[in-house]
């Protein structure tokens, strides 16, 4: 059996993740246009027909803005929590009923052979989750827009084979960016987003637990570098020790088009 990871977009302009199971794929997220979504995945040789749902993390305008023209599109169901659901669902436009499902934070439940978690993460939004994916004995997590590195995220993505990890922003490059004064103080909280720093150091913890792939997304354009957060992270995990290359591997979700693309092969349970 093959697992795969693609990030199609990573970033305050707009997020968009694909993953699938022998064939059986599904978006987290839809802040990016149709169009966008069609060709980045032309481009690393996956078709939409593969497409059977569509994961929500959170209402944000970066996650949602094609939510609803995905969904009419493609003609898959949009899963979120019901408290996503009410704030985002003015925005989606009309939605054929069978397309709308609901999940409970901190429930499982399955798309064909795929085993899905969420759990709240600490964020500014109404409900905002992150996710973990089993497919058989491959796990994968998901966790970007959180004000800080909680025990529950740590504790939800122990296990997994590949993390996707926020590294949002560096601290001393948004104090003295051009951001008004409330934006920096919600970016700075803890319901705000990830600083390169505590990404750092998340990611030292999620490689003491055992985590040997760490993909870096949802960099802010205005306040960070592609390599400054490479840096950042890599020389943290170095003061503990951590070698990137031969403890991690370590890499970067581009903010405007598509990653590698993960393939992971693996056994089914049973």
């Amino acid at each position: 059996m093959i697992a795969k990871l693609c990030s199609l977009a990573s970033g305050s302009s707009g997020n968009c993740t694909y993953i699938s199971n022998n064939g059986t794929g599904f978006l987290i997220d839809a802040g990016i246009s149709y169009k966008s979504i069609f060709h980045s995945l032309k481009d690393v040789g996956i078709c939409t027909s593969s497409i059977k749902a569509l994961l929500v993390t959170h209402e944000h305008s970066d996650h949602i803005k094609c939510a609803g023209i995905v969904s009419r599109k493609l003609n898959i169901p949009i899963y979120a929590n019901e408290n996503t659901w009410e704030a985002m669902e003015p925005f989606l436009g009309k939605l054929n009923p069978k397309n709308i499902r609901f999940f409970r934070t901190g429930s499982e439940f399955e798309i064909d052979d795929i085993l899905v978690n969420s759990y709240n993460i600490p964020h500014d939004a109404v409900e905002p989750v992150g996710f973990t994916f089993k497919m058989g004995q491959m796990k994968i997590g998901f966790a970007t827009d959180l004000g800080y590195f909680s025990d529950e995220i740590k504790a939800n993505l122990k296990g997994s084979n590949l993390v996707m990890l926020e590294s949002n922003h560096d601290v001393e490059m948004l104090k003295a960016g051009s951001y008004p004064y409330f934006l920096k103080r919600r970016i700075l909280s803890e319901t705000g987003h990830l600083s390169n720093e505590d990404a750092g150091k998340a990611a030292c913890l999620l490689v003491e637990s055992g985590i040997s792939k760490i993909m870096l997304g949802h960099l802010s354009k205005e306040n960070n570098f592609p390599q400054l957060a490479y840096e950042t992270v890599k020389s943290i995990m170095g003061e503990e020790g951590i070698k990137v290359g031969r403890d991690v591997d370590l890499c970067l979700a581009p903010r405007s088009s598509a990653s590698k693309v993960f393939l992971f092969e693996h056994a089914s349970v049973g």
